[in-house]
């Protein structure tokens, strides 16, 4: 157990290793490839599973569910415990909801359930983003509007992908090959792209960044509970759910509330320490799962 637990996590956080050791020399600026990768390389991938002709859509619709109930149950949570506590809920309750279900929640599925997790943990990572930018944007903003949401390179290839797979369209061999060969490329660069991130983080909100990044993961597996009960989730599916439950929370939190000016060194705080929490949250929930 404990050596298939290894090969899970070792290849995710050695290449945020490998990523922060080449921060700690060069100092990379990872704008550009970020920007890169979220507007080519993870929509191919999105598009590339959606459109496989094996991928049927009707299959994970409770999964969708209950990946929505979980963001939404975490903000909840991550609400009444800024109240408790007197912090803005503005910077606990996005870093609490919005978790890293793409950075390493589709390589841990993928190395935990095999490649036909793939799918599914790309319709979490969708759920996700997609309630991220429009619900976690008007947290931030109450007045922000969501009409660019349309324009997003990852919700083109979302509906598009979609499309594909409802009308059974085949994409051409050829061009089929060089979208996956794009999209490849979306989950090592987020796992390198993580490591830059943590090599430049602030640690002087550690308290706060240590109570977040240990609220993430609790929140998540509390809202599922929930989800898991009333959903006829089976198989790997309930495993999945429980896995994106207690992800860490994703580096766009950080992103985004330095974009809205909300404490952004604090949500970094709570970013860098869920993520350092989840060396040992993660190996113990896939202790759990695989047993």
């Amino acid at each position: 157990m404990i050596g298939q637990i290894f090969s899970i996590v070792a290849p995710v956080f050695g290449l945020v290793l490998v990523g922060w050791l080449y921060a700690c020399r060069h100092g990379p600026d990872m704008r550009a490839a970020n920007r890169v990768n979220l507007e080519v390389f993870t929509p191919a991938l999105i598009f590339h599973v959606l459109s496989a002709k094996d991928f049927r859509i009707a299959e994970y619709a409770e999964l969708a569910l209950g990946a929505a109930l979980v963001v939404l149950g975490s903000g909840l949570v991550a609400l009444l415990v800024a109240r408790s506590i007197g912090c803005a809920y503005r910077t606990l309750i996005p870093p609490t909801m919005f978790n890293n279900s793409g950075n390493m929640g589709l390589p841990l599925a993928v190395l935990a359930f095999g490649e036909q997790a793939l799918a599914a943990a790309v319709v979490v990572f969708l759920i996700e983003n997609l309630l991220h930018f429009t619900v976690g944007v008007r947290i931030l903003d109450p007045r922000a509007g969501l009409a660019g949401l349309l324009r997003l390179p990852l919700v083109v290839a979302c509906l598009v992908g979609i499309g594909f797979s409802l009308l059974e369209i085949r994409v051409p061999g050829p061009l089929a090959t060089g979208v996956e060969m794009l999209g490849q490329v979306s989950i090592p660069l987020m796992l390198f792209s993580l490591g830059v991130r943590l090599k430049e983080a602030d640690w002087s909100c550690w308290r706060l960044g240590l109570l977040g990044g240990m609220l993430c993961p609790a929140a998540g597996l509390l809202a599922a509970i929930p989800a898991l009960v009333f959903l006829p989730l089976e198989g790997y599916l309930s495993r999945q759910l429980i896995l994106f439950a207690v992800l860490p929370p994703a580096v766009l939190n950080y992103v985004l509330a330095e974009q809205y000016r909300q404490e952004p060194d604090a949500v970094a705080a709570i970013v860098i320490w869920g993520n350092l929490a989840a060396l040992v949250t993660i190996p113990l929930t896939l202790a759990v799962l695989l047993r």
